[in-house]
C-alpha cells in the first residue's frame, strides 16, 4: 500500500501527501504557483538569459511536475536541454494519472508531455522533444556520486526538518562541484542553517522574495 494520497491546492493544481515523511510534496498555497516562482521564474529563466544549452539536476524528482513545467517552457527556446532527476521512492504510475494534471494544462502538447514524463522508464534517458533529453534516475541522493556537469540545479527534497540529511554541508559541497562555473541552484528553504550551508559549500546565497505563503526563497550561485 503506498504511502501516498492526492491533495488538491489552493491554485487547483494537486500535489502529494507523504504519510513516511509527514511532508507534501508542494506548497498547499499552489503546487504550480510555487513551482513556477521558484524553479522556472528564479532559475531556469535566469540562466537561460545566458546560455544556448542546459543541463539541469532535480534532486527530489517527486511527481515530475518541474520536469513538465521545464519542458513546457522549452517549447518556446531555441535551447538544447538535459534534464536529470533524481528520486529514490518514485509515486506508482497508476497514482501519478490520477493526478488529472492534463486537466491543469488544457493544450493537448503538454497533455502529451505529461503523460510521457510520467510514463517514460527509470534509470533511461529518452528524448522527450527534440531540444529536450531527459533522465529519471532511482537513486539515493545522498550516496549518489555526480557523472556529469550542471548549470542548474532544482533543489527540491523535503525539508530541512523532514530529510535534514539532504540540506548537509556534505551534499551541497558535492551539487557545487558538479556544477558548471557560475552554476546555479534554487530552492523553497530560505531557513538559516540553509544559507550557511550554501555559503560553505562555496555558493554566493541571494535570498528572493518567495511565492504566496512564503516569505522568501533561495537562489546560489557558484563562486569562481
Amino acid at each position: 500500500m503506498s504511502d501516498l494520497s492526492i491533495v488538491r491546492t489552493n491554485d487547483g493544481s494537486p500535489t502529494l501527501f507523504s504519510s513516511r515523511f509527514g511532508a507534501y510534496y508542494h506548497s498547499l498555497n499552489g503546487a504550480v504557483t510555487e513551482s513556477n516562482h521558484i524553479f522556472i521564474d528564479a532559475g531556469l529563466r535566469y540562466v537561460a538569459e545566458r546560455t544556448k544549452s542546459i543541463s539541469i539536476l532535480e534532486v527530489g524528482f517527486g511527481t515530475g511536475l518541474n520536469a513538465l513545467l521545464t519542458a513546457m517552457v522549452a517549447r518556446n527556446l531555441n535551447i538544447d536541454f538535459y534534464y536529470h532527476g533524481i528520486e529514490l521512492y518514485p509515486p506508482p504510475n497508476d497514482l501519478l494519472s490520477e493526478l488529472n494534471l492534463n486537466e491543469i494544462f488544457k493544450d493537448d502538447e503538454s497533455a502529451d508531455l505529461w503523460s510521457l514524463i510520467a510514463n517514460s522508464t527509470w534509470n533511461n534517458e529518452i528524448q522527450l522533444a527534440s531540444n529536450f533529453r531527459i533522465h529519471k534516475e532511482i537513486a539515493d541522493f545522498t550516496g549518489w556520486v555526480s557523472r556529469k556537469n550542471y548549470s542548474l540545479v532544482y533543489f527540491d527534497a523535503f525539508a530541512p526538518d523532514d530529510q535534514p540529511e539532504m540540506w548537509s554541508q556534505e551534499q551541497l559541497m558535492k551539487i557545487n562541484k558538479a556544477l558548471n562555473a557560475n552554476g546555479v541552484l534554487v530552492t523553497y528553504s530560505a531557513k538559516g542553517m540553509v544559507k550557511s550551508n550554501l555559503r560553505f559549500a562555496g555558493f554566493k546565497v541571494e535570498r528572493l522574495s518567495g511565492p504566496p505563503g512564503k516569505r522568501h526563497m533561495i537562489r546560489a550561485i557558484k563562486l569562481a
